[in-house]
């Protein structure tokens, strides 16, 4: 009777969270004042409790999750098999027990990704709740701000250390220096302001290339991943990126933006030159897309041969991993695989224009540019 009972209470349990988490999910689509509520004084808990604990470890917790996912649970199914078969008198047990524990997992694992992902995708946005214009932009403002920030690019790419080919070297920290970027710029948006995780490297970091992923953050961890093989002038950028997330600022273009602001103010010249060239390579990308090629010649023209040199490399990297027969599956089939997920999961959350959301980067920075300017 006793053990009735406690299935009972656990089946409750189960039930009441798996309700909870569909009136989370159906509040924060309908509430952007909840959303950012609970930004503001709920999920901050989370990156000061289990946040602070996962970075006591060198090595990326959520990475060692994916692991034992991987190879968990193909076993749990062949052992079941195996049980189902040998334990003849005792199958309806066996299948709820097996039944109980994977409801539990899910469960488990909707209620972190609605606390830790699914609610920030419905906040306020970063140019609303810091008051940056949304206005529309002229071509000629988008050229006029790829003229800034090529020359502040160029400028910095001759104050980074450079290999024998031309290539930037990185010579920087990629922890506190990154952490101490995002608290300074915290001292003029407080919601970046406060503690930080410990950024860390993929050991998968190959796998990582092939879906042209430079950094991920890891709700169920909270930690904030990147991608170490990459071509280096991406890396402060990225890691800055990503700890943008751990501050509930989980839209890819905010996200970015904020990366840029943080390396910008950083006291490192490494990482001012990481979030200007990455800054420039979404504004040259929306050139490309936007303006006539006497224009398109001009912008590319004024590059210094740093900036080029590390343009370069990134393509260069990345194609490489394409080429390659390295990885146990195909870099073209993982890339489609993990492109189709990522447009898929934007736009369950949200995102109507999926991936192209990215591009909302370069009207964040024309302005905050012309915002400024203006002052």
């Amino acid at each position: 009777m006793k053990s009735i009972k406690s299935v009972k209470k656990s089946t409750w349990i189960l039930l009441g969270l798996f309700v909870l988490c569909i009136i989370l999910n159906v509040t924060s689509w309908i509430s952007t004042s909840f959303c950012d509520w609970y930004r503001e004084h709920i999920f901050p808990i989370w990156t000061n409790s289990y946040g602070r604990l996962t970075s006591l470890v060198p090595f990326s917790f959520g990475e060692i999750l994916i692991g034992i996912a991987v190879v968990g649970i193909p076993l749990s199914v062949i052992l079941l098999i195996v049980l189902l078969i040998i334990k003849k008198g005792k199958r309806k047990r066996i299948g709820r027990i097996y039944g109980f524990t994977y409801l539990w997992i899910i469960v488990a694992i909707a209620m972190i990704q609605t606390l830790n992902c699914f609610i920030l995708y419905h906040c306020s946005t970063f140019a609303t709740t810091y008051n940056i214009p949304q206005e529309q932009y002229a071509t000629e403002q988008l050229v006029e701000l790829c003229d800034y920030l090529t020359q502040q690019t160029n400028s910095l790419s001759e104050q980074v250390q450079r290999n024998e080919e031309g290539g930037f070297v990185l010579t920087a920290d990629l922890d506190e220096t990154a952490q101490a970027a995002l608290e300074k710029l915290g001292e003029e948006y407080p919601q970046l302001a406060g503690y930080y995780v410990t950024p860390k490297p993929i050991i998968a970091s190959y796998f990582m290339s092939q879906q042209y992923l430079m950094g991920i953050y890891f709700p169920f961890t909270m930690e904030a991943n990147y991608n170490d093989e990459m071509y280096p002038s991406n890396m402060p950028n990225t890691i800055c990126h990503e700890l943008a997330h751990t501050k509930g600022f989980i839209l890819e273009d905010e996200a970015s933006f904020i990366a840029f602001l943080a390396c910008s103010v950083s006291d490192n010249v490494e990482y001012q030159y990481s979030g200007h060239l990455s800054a420039l390579k979404y504004v040259l990308s929306q050139v490309r897309s936007n303006c006539d090629e006497e224009t398109i010649s001009q912008v590319y023209a004024n590059l210094a041969p740093g900036v080029v040199a590390d343009i370069n490399g990134n393509s260069a990297y990345w194609q490489s991993v394409q080429e390659s027969d390295r990885g146990l599956i195909s870099s073209e089939t993982v890339a489609e695989v993990s492109d189709k997920a990522m447009e898929a999961s934007l736009r369950l959350n949200g995102v109507e224009d999926g991936k192209q959301s990215y591009g909302r980067m370069v009207d964040l920075l024309i302005n905050y540019y012309f915002m400024n300017k203006a002052d």
